[in-house]
This record gives C-alpha cells, structure tokens and sequence, in this order.
C-alpha cells in the first residue's frame, strides 16, 4: 500500500514490534513514535526504531497517514482528545486494542469528522511486556481483526486490511460486538483458565508446584500476562467474559459427571472430540 508515515503511539511490545515490522517490511515509510516518558522516547531512538519520537503526542500524529493506539484502553481517550484537532482529515485512526465495543464507542465520536476512526485488533500478544521484547515478526501469520462501524466508509475497511495484510498479518473483518464475542472464548476466557488453574492448585497443594512437569508450564503460560492489563480488559468485556465463564463451568461440570459415573466411553469421546479439533488447528496453523 502507498504509506508514507505512520504515528505509533506507546512503543511497547505491540508498539514496538509494529515499528519493526514496517521498519522491515515497508521501506520508506517514516516512522513516528510517541511515548509518555522522555527516557522511553530516547530508548525508540536508541533502537533505531523511529525516525520521530516525542512525549507531543499531537507533533507526532500531525499529518501521519495512519496512527495506531499501541497503549492500555483506558488510556486511549485522553490522548485521542489531545491529538484530534492536529490528525489530517485523510488520515486512518486504529488501535490494537484487545476488547473492540468500549473503543470504538469512545473514540470514534472523538475522530467524527476530523478523520476516518476503525477498530483493530492483532492476535499477536505475548505474556511478556515492553519494547525490549518487541520483534519484527510478531505479527507474522497473526490474525488481525478490523472492525469497521455503521459510520465506516467501506475505503477505510479496505486500505486497514491493506495495511496491516503489508506487516503480515490475516485479516479478519467483523463488528466489534462479533469480535469481543469471539476474543472472549478464545483469548480471555483461556486467560482466566490459565490463572484459575494455577490459583487451584495453590488453593488445594501447593506443594505439588514444585514437581509440575513442562505440561503444566505450557498450559499456564498465559497466566504470566500483566495482571493490571488483563484486569482492565477482562471488565471491559465482562458481559462476554461471564458468558463464556458460565460455559466452562458448565463443560467442567459435565465432565465431572462422566467421572462421578465411571462412564468411560463418554470420558474418551470427549477428549478424542477435542484432540480432533485441536489436531485440525495446528495443523492448519503449519
């Protein structure tokens, strides 16, 4: 795609990884960075991943053609506030926001005839944290949702698929509500079972942490996420969350009963009906 800046606002690890990428994979595309703190600036510069940086964050969106929200949802409105009046009108907004309702609500009536704002989300997190665990294929392969509004004119779907297709990705095209629908059940909710399971065993014996086998340190690895970060995205996407919660609970509740009944068959049935799938998905993924 014809691109020739773009503002990356937070460079931590999603922020960072995006600059690599376009730093790699779209030469000639001028790189903005703006970060919160003077010595995260620097550190952008140190890396040689931005041709800007600056704690202004309105300097750094001014006549970017695509800036991407890299930081906490929370966080977002403030500074989409702060950098509004400077955006050009032709300019693509998006973030990488991992619950899509609450964002699009709040900043696209702040971009409303400044700029065109469309929601993303690129399925390419990791339990670790900052720019110094950014890399430039973090986004190689991921699936990235774009999750267009009533008020999305159909260009800007277009070139946001085109954008984020040119750093690698496959895109995905869906409602915010379609999309924190599906995130719940296959990003939080394998959040909050990762945690639970390790919160169970700490409940329950603690002391057999200490003989946990690689099965166990696969399973939970999740669970090593930022707490603060997965707080502020599991409530923003409560009413999904709770659902898929109550799902679990009710599957865990209906294997119990298999094993409560001694009924063998059913036990198999349902973990060869999940190794099929499971099976189909990494291969898929080869």
């Amino acid at each position: 795609m014809s691109l020739s800046s773009i503002a990356i606002l937070s460079p931590g690890l999603l922020g960072g990884s995006l600059a690599m990428a376009v730093r790699e994979r779209m030469p000639g595309v001028e790189i903005r960075v703006w970060a919160r703190r003077e010595e995260s600036a620097q550190r952008t510069r140190d890396l040689g991943l931005a041709d800007a940086a600056s704690t202004d964050a309105a300097a750094i969106a001014a006549g970017a053609g695509i800036v991407v929200f890299c930081m906490p949802i929370g966080a977002m409105p403030e500074i989409a506030a702060q950098i509004a009046p400077a955006v050009s009108r032709e300019a693509l907004i998006t973030d990488v926001g991992s619950v899509k309702q609450p964002v699009v609500s709040s900043l696209g009536p702040i971009f409303l005839g400044r700029a065109e704002f469309i929601g993303s989300h690129p399925m390419a997190g990791s339990e670790q944290t900052g720019i110094e665990a950014a890399r430039a294929d973090l986004f190689q392969g991921a699936v990235t949702f774009v999750t267009p509004d009533a008020e999305t004119a159909p260009g800007a779907i277009d070139a946001m698929a085109r954008f984020w297709e040119a750093v690698g990705c496959r895109v995905v095209v869906a409602s915010p509500r379609q999309h924190d629908e599906a995130v719940a059940l296959i990003s939080h909710l394998p959040h909050l079972a990762a945690a639970a399971l390790v919160q169970t065993v700490l409940r329950e014996n603690p002391t057999a942490l200490d003989w946990r086998g690689s099965g166990f340190m696969d399973i939970t690895r999740i669970a090593s996420g930022p707490p603060s970060m997965w707080a502020e995205i599991l409530l923003e996407n409560r009413a999904a969350v709770t659902r898929a919660i109550h799902a679990l609970i009710e599957n865990l509740s209906e294997t119990a009963r298999f094993l409560e009944g001694q009924d063998a068959s059913s036990i198999e049935h349902y973990l060869a009906e999940a190794k099929r799938a499971r099976d189909r998905l990494r291969k898929a993924s080869q």
